[in-house]
């Protein structure tokens, strides 16, 4: 494995992308808003487990693929984006009670697999690794280059994953404070819905 200046290095790299505001904790707490708690953390729970595609991806070379193939890159963002739109559109077209409702199991599965669609169908997951990763990756080392690509791709969903868990449980917090009345459970879904959908045009309009 590389130095430990190398892994000290990649450890703070990894806090400071993982906490960052980005994109992934913007859908973990989207989903949270629009399905509760237990609903954010199976979201979350689909993105780290969509995460290991891009993982095993870069840890064998796929995904470079992207570099040498923009179509296919472009394709993957497009359909990607879309399937964010529709969940976005979908959450927007829910009928709210005057009770805000349990979270029913099936939301709960069903953010699961919305969550590792959307994952996978990300494009730039797959550049971040094969940019980031091998800046730590050392060829002279003993264990195989794939195996190292693996394991620091491991940590690394790990830290994003963290992150996800911890924007869920905020998220949750404070929705706890407003859910109390019909105006902010109804604002609650339309800013859910709304994020999602918004994510979906930036992926689909960015030109990363």
């Amino acid at each position: 494995m590389p130095s430990y200046d190398i892994l000290i290095a990649f450890a703070v790299a990894t806090a400071l992308f993982a906490y960052m505001p980005g994109p992934a904790l913007l859908y973990t707490a989207a989903q949270t808003m629009a399905r509760g708690r237990r609903a954010g953390l199976m979201a979350a729970l689909g993105i780290h487990i969509g995460c290991y595609v891009h993982v095993m991806a870069a840890a064998f070379g796929l995904s470079a693929m992207f570099r040498h193939v923009p179509e296919l890159y472009a394709a993957l963002k497009i359909v990607g984006a879309l399937y964010l739109v529709w969940l976005g559109i979908g959450v927007l077209r829910q009928k709210t009670s005057a009770d805000l409702p349990q979270v029913q199991p099936k939301s709960a599965r069903r953010a699961l697999a919305d969550s590792i669609v959307v994952e996978v169908l990300n494009p730039k997951v797959a550049i971040f690794f094969i940019a980031f990763l091998p800046q730590f990756v050392d060829p002279a080392a003993s264990l195989p280059v794939w195996l190292q690509f693996l394991v620091l791709g491991t940590i690394v969903n790990f830290a994003f994953s963290s992150a996800d868990v911890v924007t869920v449980f905020a998220t949750s917090t404070i929705m706890a404070k407003i859910r109390a009345n019909g105006l902010g459970q109804k604002v609650i879904r339309y800013l859910g819905g709304s994020i999602l959908v918004a994510l979906g045009a930036r992926l689909a309009t960015d030109r990363g």
